[in-house]
């Protein structure tokens, strides 16, 4: 992707142009990433507790017994929301699908461990240990380049 910045002082509003061949998915994301609809913070329930949970905080969620958990380093959270429903809230860029039932956030990982025959053990900030299924493996391989 290439960017080009033009500073024009006679300019009366911010413009931008976005110049694609098609819409293809990263073009997707980046006007999703631009638009000015805010999505509303992940509200997280710890006891009788509600807490606004912040992005860059989160260490990962996941699905179990149907409910939805997001963890950080001050704890786990319950949420009221689908699994999917929470990704769709979340930052493309930070987080990813690693399992039909876990998203992590790409920026609290430590290491990826390929040593694994067809999935990969991924080591989170905290020290906690997490895998990628064999269905998210090449999906997440992709993403980072390797």
């Amino acid at each position: 992707m290439k960017i080009e910045v033009t500073l024009d002082p006679a300019c009366q509003e911010v413009t931008l142009l976005v110049q694609a061949p098609a819409m293809t998915e990263e073009v997707r994301q980046l006007l999703d990433a631009l638009s000015p609809q805010a999505q509303p913070p992940l509200i997280g329930r710890q006891g009788q507790t509600l807490e606004v949970l912040e992005e860059e905080e989160i260490l990962r969620l996941y699905a179990r017994e149907g409910k939805v958990f997001a963890v950080t380093p001050a704890g786990e959270y319950a949420l009221r929301l689908r699994l999917y429903e929470a990704e769709a809230r979340l930052s493309p860029q930070r987080f990813a699908r690693i399992s039909h039932a876990e998203i992590i956030n790409l920026k609290k990982v430590r290491q990826f461990d390929l040593s694994l025959s067809g999935t990969i053990q991924v080591r989170l900030c905290d020290g906690s240990v997490t895998y990628v299924s064999r269905r998210y493996v090449g999906k997440l391989k992709q993403r980072l380049g390797i």
